[in-house]
């Protein structure tokens, strides 16, 4: 159960070694974090600002795979530069791809099922900005809704954690297949239950805080859960 927190630990360490290429590379996804949504409030499209936030936990491993390089770049001794990260996504290309677009599916699955959801239980389907804390929170059907919404946006986070916790840094590292890769980190949670979920609860705490911050704390959350992934996969995968 200690082991989460010497990822972190050692996450750090990379951080600061390579804090310029990692807050830069977070920096990006920050810009489109807020990009999408300031559009999002632009077009009148508020209710979707939500789950696009809550699903971020589910595209984000793929989104860190830079990361992942900058950690095994400095492990290997070798320069890092943020063109060269951003290049890492060719190591095993198709394979990543892949798994990037399971992701992606997933996460745009969350997104059908919690505007239905909202279509279903909120009285306003479309509320303003100023209308979307007290349809949530205030009204009668915002209860049902949260619940519904935390408990299965809870599932789809569990199998989403489960598949992709080491199998991203696992496509960086060696030239193996999504379905080699996903039986790995299937079986790295099953053997390993109480750790796994810390860490699970660590970055869905991290990321929260990051993502309270209107995204802009995902500039240093993003590269610290990222290298200390790396770090877990090292850990746990022999």
């Amino acid at each position: 159960m200690d082991r989460p927190w010497t990822w972190l630990a050692a996450g750090w360490s990379d951080l600061v070694a390579a804090r310029w290429v990692s807050v830069g590379y977070g920096a990006v996804i920050v810009a489109v974090s807020l990009g999408l949504i300031f559009g999002l409030v632009a077009v009148d499209h508020v209710a979707l600002v939500l789950p696009l936030a809550a699903g971020f936990l589910l595209v984000a491993p793929a989104l860190a795979t830079g990361l992942y390089d900058v950690s095994r770049r400095l492990a290997a001794g070798e320069a890092v530069s943020l063109g060269g990260v951003l290049g890492a996504f060719r190591r095993n290309g198709t394979q990543l791809a892949l798994m990037g677009l399971a992701l992606i599916f997933i996460h745009l699955a969350w997104v059908r099922i919690a505007t239905l959801l909202f279509a279903l239980f909120a009285a306003d389907p479309t509320p303003s900005w100023d209308r979307l804390v007290p349809e949530l929170l205030l009204s009668a059907a915002g209860l049902p809704l949260l619940l519904a919404g935390t408990a299965v946006g809870a599932v789809l986070a569990a199998i989403t954690f489960t598949v992709s916790v080491v199998s991203i840094p696992m496509l960086l590292d060696r030239q193996v297949s999504v379905a080699l890769a996903v039986v790995t980190s299937v079986r790295v949670v099953w053997a390993n239950p109480l750790a796994m979920a810390l860490w699970a609860a660590l970055i869905a705490v991290f990321t929260a805080a990051g993502l309270a911050t209107l995204a802009l704390g995902l500039a240093v959350v993003l590269p610290l859960v990222g290298h200390a992934t790396w770090h877990a996969y090292r850990d746990l995968v022999e």
